[in-house]
């Protein structure tokens, strides 16, 4: 299955997504983990050392010109060999039941590009959304991906073949504003298999209801590790309430399945 996170600024959906891989990983899938956030932090928050970051594809203006071109634009690259060639291996956070083998998971940072005032990027982004395109709609296995905060990926088409959107909200009228946008949006590019992720909340008060508000699949409450360990390092993979964390992502996923 394809997925793809979104929501607005400091919600938790990179943490997320970090934590859907890594339960993924351990137990037994191969997964893809793709940051096409400028903010970049997918990598640390899955446990890598901020040294060990691959460089943005975004960056790469030598594949860029290699694989698109410059004037008369190649819009349609090969790039079937770009995923193993720029991926990075991730660490697992805890150990796997008896009896799996962990599956493989592995990093690919996109970057973004700017919009006003950024110049042109027409080539980076026909390569980044080739890229996308070729790792959701010819890649086996999971692909996860942390989207830019707010609508920026959404309104240019790069997730249009994911399988689903997990929409991550903080309990704020500002967060489920930006989740609802979103929603409509991705009703709009007819994906409408989507869920609403309420972080850092609890189910004793109830939400209001906006046009396009995805349904609500599963709530994280505040987590006393988590806020342990974010004054420590980056990561937030391997935390105390790991079989907790487990519990609600397996719910996600079923009623993602669903």
């Amino acid at each position: 299955m394809k997925l793809a996170f979104a929501g607005k600024g400091g919600v938790g959906k990179t943490t997320i997504s970090a934590w859907l891989g890594d339960y993924l990983a351990r137990n037994g899938h191969d997964v893809w983990m793709v940051d096409a956030d400028t903010a970049l932090s997918l990598g640390q928050a899955c446990g890598l050392a901020a040294g060990d970051q691959p460089e943005p594809l975004v960056t790469r203006k030598d594949l860029i010109r290699e694989r698109i071109g410059t004037g008369m634009m190649n819009l349609n690259p090969d790039v079937g060999d770009l995923p193993a060639e720029l991926a990075v291996d991730l660490p697992l956070g805890g150990k796997c039941r008896a009896g799996i083998r962990p599956g493989r998971k592995r990093l690919l940072v996109m970057g973004t590009v700017t919009a006003a005032g950024g110049g042109c990027a027409c080539e980076a982004n026909s390569l980044l959304k080739a890229l996308l395109r070729h790792l959701v709609v010819e890649t086996g296995g999971w692909v996860l991906v942390d989207l830019e905060a707010g609508v920026e990926h959404l309104g240019r088409g790069t997730v249009a073949h994911v399988d689903g959107l997990v929409v991550v909200s903080e309990p704020s009228m500002r967060g489920l504003q930006a989740a609802a946008c979103i929603g409509n949006m991705a009703n709009e590019m007819e994906l409408v298999r989507q869920v609403l992720v309420l972080n850092r909340f609890s189910n004793e008060i109830p939400i209001p209801k906006l046009d396009g508000l995805p349904d609500l699949a599963t709530v994280f409450p505040p987590l006393p590790g988590l806020m342990v360990r974010q004054l420590q390092t980056s990561s937030v993979i391997g935390l105390p309430e790991e079989a907790q964390i487990d519990g609600l992502l397996k719910k996600l996923m079923e009623r993602l399945a669903g």
